[in-house]
């Protein structure tokens, strides 16, 4: 099954979507007025000829509160950060961070083999190294000349 949807013109509506999405992300972020759209976990990712890393914040969580799935260029990160107990005569004075159950869905520069990938949960970082499929690796072409 594909996630990618693509319609009469042509064109890829999930992308079209992830493209607005952050779009109307950079726009709040910039606002100033607003408070900014913050999305978690953040994120970063790498990318290599044959592989590519993504890592994220998770502070508080372990590997087990985090669920990874993947399919062809799309991972996704589904979990739950639980609030804080509470003294029974406190109240808040600041509440930044968030909790409650998140999910994380994150287009991939290419397709991925999905027995070559590997995880690690260290210091409240989730590290994902995904290699891309043999057949799918760009390759040098030699140009016969006279």
């Amino acid at each position: 099954m594909q996630l990618t949807q693509i319609g009469r013109t042509g064109r890829d509506s999930f992308a079209e979507m992830r493209q607005l999405q952050t779009e109307m992300n950079r726009l709040f972020d910039n606002a100033g007025v607003f408070p900014a759209v913050q999305v978690y976990p953040p994120v970063n990712l790498w990318i290599g000829d044959s592989s590519v890393v993504v890592t994220a914040e998770l502070p508080g969580l372990s590997a087990e509160d985090v669920d990874l799935t993947i399919r062809e260029d799309v991972l996704t990160m589904r979990g739950e950060r639980r609030q804080a107990e509470e003294a029974e005569h406190a109240g808040w004075h600041r509440r930044e961070r968030p909790y409650g159950t998140f999910s994380r869905t994150i287009g991939l520069p290419f397709r991925v083999d999905p027995d070559r990938v590997q995880a690690k949960f260290e210091n409240g970082v989730l590290e994902v190294e995904m290699q891309r499929p043999e057949a799918d690796r760009p390759r040098k072409i030699a140009i016969n000349g006279k």
